[in-house]
């Protein structure tokens, strides 16, 4: 468990678990680096060292006014590899997160970048446009940000007990415990630093990031993903970065790091080992 502090002040948690070749995790909004802890656990386990922190914003990162978009989301990103002096890593992002591996690469290169790995992520653009018009309407959006403004406990609570985990789906078998941790994590966010996550993530828009990938990667996507759907996203980023590989899972909803997580765990040390 460590901080680093940024170059605008800000304090970004982190834990690090294990050794071996460095793996780093971005998680989902509104989530923190515990969203990955059963990927941790698994690869650390297996001769990794598994790095996650905690988006700006978020979790037990400090709650900065400015700096809530993926620009400075990719910086302080680099900064914590700059100040591990993290080399030939493997950058893991779900959701948000996989934006935020994105505009790192984008931003910052590969030079300390062995592999990436897309889960359930939002590139190349969530929101409908003329351009995009697989996207998602604005009104999504505007309704997230509307359900935070009213009461973004009984939000969170809503979206974990329905689509994020697929819940809401004839004969899901429910995870009170899912829910509480995916509550407890999102409170633990500032409501100011979540409410600026929601345009990050849904209007950035990472068609040039995902064209400079040059390292190898896995895309992974649920075809039942309602909270990111698997056209304008995975199949999209799969046609953008080169030679990349995708991997979909038959009925899979948006939080796989723990609807599927012992698929997830294996295809991960798969890749790594690959």
């Amino acid at each position: 468990m460590g901080m680093i502090t940024t170059k605008d002040g800000t304090s970004i948690y982190y834990k690090d678990w294990g050794s071996g070749q460095p793996v780093t995790f971005s998680h989902g909004w509104p989530l923190t680096g515990d969203a990955w802890e059963s990927q941790m656990l698994f690869l650390a386990s297996h001769g990794y060292r598994c790095i996650a922190h905690d988006r700006r914003g978020h979790g037990r990162s400090s709650q900065p006014w400015h700096g809530n978009e993926m620009d400075t989301y990719a910086d302080d990103l680099a900064q914590l590899f700059e100040t591990l002096d993290l080399k030939g890593a493997t950058m893991i992002g779900h959701s948000t997160g996989g934006g935020e591996v994105a505009r790192y690469i984008g931003r910052h290169g590969t030079s300390r970048v062995a592999k990436a790995v897309l889960v359930s992520a939002v590139p190349p653009l969530m929101v409908k446009t003329p351009a995009n018009p697989g996207g998602l309407p604005i009104d999504v959006f505007d309704g997230l940000r509307a359900g935070s403004r009213a009461d973004r406990s009984q939000l969170y609570k809503d979206l974990a007990g329905g689509p994020f985990f697929g819940f809401n789906r004839p004969g899901a078998k429910v995870s009170q415990g899912m829910i509480d941790s995916f509550w407890m994590q999102g409170m633990m966010g500032g409501h100011k630093g979540t409410y600026d996550c929601i345009k990050a993530f849904s209007e950035t828009d990472f068609t040039a990031d995902l064209k400079k990938f040059d390292v190898p990667t896995l895309i992974i996507h649920g075809d039942d993903d309602q909270i990111v759907p698997i056209g304008a996203a995975a199949l999209e980023s799969s046609k953008l970065v080169k030679g990349s590989i995708l991997k979909i899972y038959p009925g899979g909803a948006h939080g796989l790091t723990d609807t599927a997580k012992d698929q997830l765990n294996e295809d991960l040390l798969a890749f790594l080992k690959y």
